[in-house]
């Protein structure tokens, strides 16, 4: 069998609701992190952490740890509206994996970028800690959208979107929010969650996102 043949052999489909448990985890370790805030540094991605401390671990919990209730809740929304649905359609099993390397990857990527941007001289980015599923979620949203391209998003509840023009929208915002503003919304790991499942379908899965957007357009 040959490394591609391995790369693309589909798991056994299983559903074991893992959506629910991966808010359920969330919500907890966020009321864990409110009633012992050295939670927040200890699980966040942090670069001096990771270097001097060896805190290699927070590349993996930095994706359960928020910030305040208003991020847990708003991160949770979106994996409760699109992460049942994509779970539902390729098993818990594969979901699991493609949820937790787009975590892993959006780490990797953000750590990165600190970490350069403080060599380059920016001495604060030593200082910045990444928090949140967000990069996962993205992540998923685009998954949901290669699976459901014909389905339609309504935006506060009124404007319709159909999936893939959100994800080409949201990934327009957050490149633009990359070079505009001093929001401390982490971009970079929106952005990354993006690459990651659109590299995600075509190595793993054998789809083009692109190809599969434009015959059902």
């Amino acid at each position: 069998m040959s490394f591609s043949s391995k790369i693309r052999t589909p798991f056994r489909y299983e559903m074991w609701n893992v959506t629910l448990w991966l808010i359920i985890i969330n919500i907890v370790v966020f009321f864990l992190s409110v009633l012992k805030p050295a939670l927040f540094s200890y699980f966040s991605l942090n670069v001096i952490n990771v270097i001097y401390k060896h805190a290699y671990w927070q590349f993996f919990t930095y994706m359960f740890t928020h910030g305040n209730f208003q991020h847990v809740f708003f991160n949770m929304l979106g994996l409760f509206f699109f992460g049942f649905s994509v779970e539902k359609a390729i098993g818990s099993k594969e979901f699991l994996l493609f949820y937790l390397l787009s975590g892993i990857f959006c780490g990797l990527v953000s750590f990165a970028a600190y970490y350069l941007s403080a060599l380059s001289g920016n001495i604060m980015a030593y200082y910045y800690s990444l928090l949140g599923a967000s990069g996962a979620i993205y992540a998923v949203l685009l998954a949901y959208a290669v699976i459901f391209p014909r389905n339609m998003i309504f935006i506060f509840g009124i404007l319709p979107l159909p999936a893939p023009i959100l994800v080409i929208v949201y990934a327009v915002i957050d490149f633009g929010g990359q070079f505009i503003g001093s929001s401390n919304v982490a971009h970079l790991a929106h952005l990354s969650g993006f690459v990651f499942a659109w590299f995600y379908f075509i190595v793993r899965m054998g789809i083009n996102p692109w190809k599969v957007w434009k015959q059902n357009y």
